[in-house]
């Protein structure tokens, strides 16, 4: 990588070159200077001043960041189960896992800034959009909807009557909608040059915070002004479905019963629909065993063995926020042009977040949820995203140490085929299915068998058959130059 102090971007009107000149130019080392995420390159002679267009090339934070949160994702679903700390957090909080969804969306906002910064034509751009809208609606059913059984049973199927329509993919594919046709639809308004001012950035992309305020303003005034009535729900115990009553009544409830969030999905899919296993069922009210899952008290609520949606339709609507923020930081990083100037936007906008989440959850005025996904989650999730996204840069693009994440960026570039291999344990699933007499004996539990633990058994089984296995593949396949894109 070039020395950091040597770069610099954004010269325009460069005067054209023959060829005979650019070959010329190439021979001079001295005064070569290129960015590492723009489209030109300068040469400072004394005199003149020669300006080269080179190949753009990939912003490696971006691919590096990506790469952290698919592993983190494997980590946290495959070890999770054995290291409650690290798992969702049961109702309000936030542990690792809770991440993993705001750390897609504002990675996908920085992206989705980058991919539209030239469009030039609208109608194309749109169709685009829509199209992998689409392909990642039906990636996101045929994974979560409860066709795939993967890893944990070699079966494949669902019942139309209880599919499972929300989901990671689904709620990615709705944000990257949003806030794209809202890029794309901004175009004309856009400023070549940002005027001075801290908050130039802000001002000039008003459209993109304006599509965040209607999110945030449609979600608070549902959350705490819908009614939430009293519901209803069967579920099978002892081979008998029973029906249980959950009581409610109110409005601007927070907890797990009678949320507005829960009711909305409850109303426009069915509870039939909602994911069945919610993270609820590891409070301590429904079993002795919290944080880990266990079997039910006996005194437990009703409402513990209800289903509940953790991407669903109002809460997606609040996470377009988080989108908003990563294309927020996608637009500092094409309009501002060093290093301090960027870091000083990302790092103070990341530090104001996260101060307004402690404030609002210590404060009990808006607890941190991921469930619900709170005003203060988006806040403390998306300034965490930021810091770390700053960091990432700073290790990264300016002071050059790329060598030690670049298994994070070979993840981060083939995202998708490493999300549906590893993290929806599509390939573990197809591994397990071949097996020595009995289903037990399969690779995760030969980890613990060695090494007589089930915690650590898991946790080496997810490092090295998981995640190290998933960063050599990637690497193969970036060498190859195979990537998996919708």
């Amino acid at each position: 990588m070039d020395n950091p102090k040597r770069i610099e971007e954004g010269l325009a009107n460069a005067p054209h070159l023959d060829e005979n000149q650019k070959n010329g130019l190439e021979q001079k080392e001295r005064g070569v200077v290129v960015h590492v995420d723009n489209e030109q390159a300068i040469t400072k002679e004394e005199e003149p001043v020669l300006i080269v267009k080179q190949k753009s090339k990939r912003v490696a934070t971006l691919d590096a960041f990506r790469g952290l949160t698919i592993v983190m994702m494997i980590l946290v679903d495959d070890a999770g189960g054995a290291y409650a700390r690290i798992d969702h957090s049961p109702w309000n909080g936030c542990t690792l896992a809770d991440f993993v969804m705001p750390f897609f969306l504002f990675i996908v906002g920085v992206a989705i800034a980058l991919a539209l910064k030239r469009i030039p034509k609208m109608q194309t751009a749109i169709k685009k959009i829509i199209i992998r809208t689409l392909k990642l609606l039906f990636w996101g059913i045929i994974l979560q909807g409860g066709y795939s059984h993967a890893p944990s049973d070699l079966a494949y199927g669902v019942d139309m009557k209880v599919i499972r329509w929300c989901g990671i993919l689904q709620r990615i594919a709705v944000v990257y909608m949003i806030v794209a046709l809202i890029e794309v639809a901004t175009t004309k308004q856009r400023p070549n040059l940002l005027k001075p001012g801290h908050l130039s950035i802000f001002t000039s992309y008003k459209w993109q915070w304006l599509g965040g305020f209607i999110a945030f303003a449609v979600y608070m005034i549902t959350t705490y002004s819908l009614y939430v009535p009293d519901w209803t729900f069967s579920v099978e115990e002892d081979h008998v479905m029973k029906q249980h009553t959950v009581k409610c009544g109110m409005r601007g409830h927070l907890g797990p019963a009678c949320n507005a969030v829960g009711y909305v999905d409850r109303q426009l899919w069915g509870i039939n629909h909602l994911y069945s296993d919610p993270v609820w069922q590891r409070l301590k009210a429904c079993t002795f065993s919290s944080p880990s899952s266990g079997p039910f008290r006996k005194d437990a609520p009703s409402w513990c063995r209800a289903s509940f949606e953790p991407e669903g339709f109002l809460s997606t609507i609040s996470a377009i926020l988080s989108g908003t923020i990563g294309i927020h930081y996608g637009h500092v990083l094409i309009h501002l042009k060093g290093h301090a100037e960027r870091l000083k936007q990302w790092i103070s906008m990341g530090l104001f977040l996260i101060i307004i989440a402690i404030i609002l959850h210590f404060t009990d005025a808006i607890p941190i949820n991921k469930q619900l996904y709170s005003f203060s989650y988006v806040c403390f999730t998306g300034g965490a995203a930021g810091i770390i996204f700053s960091a990432f840069y700073i290790l990264i693009d300016v002071w050059g140490w790329r060598i030690p994440f670049i298994w994070l960026e070979w993840i981060g570039m083939n995202a998708m085929l490493v999300f549906v291999g590893g993290a929806q344990g599509i390939l573990e699933g197809f591994f397990n299915g071949w097996y020595y007499k009995s289903t037990d004996n399969t690779l995760d539990h030969v980890f613990n068998d060695v090494w007589h633990s089930v915690r650590l058994g898991t946790l080496l089984y997810v490092i090295f058959a998981q995640i190290t296995f998933w960063a050599v593949i990637a690497g193969i396949l970036h060498k190859l130059r195979i990537y998996w894109k919708l």
